[in-house]
């Protein structure tokens, strides 16, 4: 397990994963400015009706330059505030759709004797992006009543968070990474047999999105880190 996490991160200035990584960048730079000058302008026409209703009713005086002074720097400091919380979460998505890159990096660098990658048919992708959203949704809800008594019996509430996410992120990225090689079904009696381990590999990843800073390169990391896992487990199970 710590062999493969210090592989993935001594890997992580691979020229591959530097690429993955200003792309996401680039992307999402780009859809925050196309937020940014929509949010800009529907807050400014918001405004200036909230100014002309003011206006209206108290006449121009001080209070209405005030409203308008508030105005403004209330649009700016939400338009910040909400960028802060969602830029993270908006790369970690674009960076999600170019995991394959970094998946292709390791196996050349530290499995050059694999043949190429099996493409994966849409209807099995479809499928099994289907049944993972399915998983999270009952396996969420019906451990919410648990977590919302759990949550204020540290570190019991840790223990869930972990072991909850753990199996989510071990199973999202282990199907994500084996179905390169296996056929879905026979990823899934593999990440069965070893479900403990991935598990385990899975709370590792939580633990890193929870590292601010760190959490923009863990999918590019994790993604390694759970290759390096499943071609270890693939040859125990040989």
């Amino acid at each position: 397990m710590f062999q493969a996490l210090s592989r993935a991160f001594r890997q992580s200035f691979d020229p591959a994963f530097r690429r993955v990584f200003n792309r996401s960048l680039l992307f999402s730079l780009v859809t925050f400015i196309l937020l940014w000058l929509g949010s800009w302008f529907a807050l400014d026409w918001a405004g200036d009706w909230l100014l002309a209703w003011v206006r209206g009713w108290s006449g121009e005086g001080f209070w209405l330059s005030l409203l308008s002074w508030f105005v403004d720097a209330a649009a700016v400091g939400a338009i910040v505030l909400v960028s802060f919380f969602l830029f993270p979460m908006v790369m970690v998505t674009i960076m999600s759709l170019l995991l394959d890159d970094i998946a292709a990096a390791v196996e050349r660098k530290h499995y050059p004797d694999l043949p190429g990658a099996r493409p994966q048919p849409i209807v099995e992708a479809l499928f099994g992006n289907l049944i993972f959203i399915l998983v999270t949704l009952i396996l969420n809800l019906l451990v919410l009543p648990l977590y919302l008594i759990l949550i204020w019996i540290p570190p019991l509430n840790l223990v869930l968070f972990y072991l909850m996410n753990g199996y989510l992120l071990g199973r999202e990225y282990f199907e994500m990474v084996s179905v390169r090689r296996l056929a879905l079904k026979e990823s899934r009696l593999l990440r069965r047999r070893f479900r403990g381990r991935v598990i385990l590999a899975g709370a590792v990843v939580t633990f890193l999105l929870t590292i601010p800073l760190v959490n923009l390169v863990t999918p590019i990391i994790a993604t390694a880190f759970m290759l390096h896992i499943f071609e270890d487990l693939r040859r125990r199970g040989a």
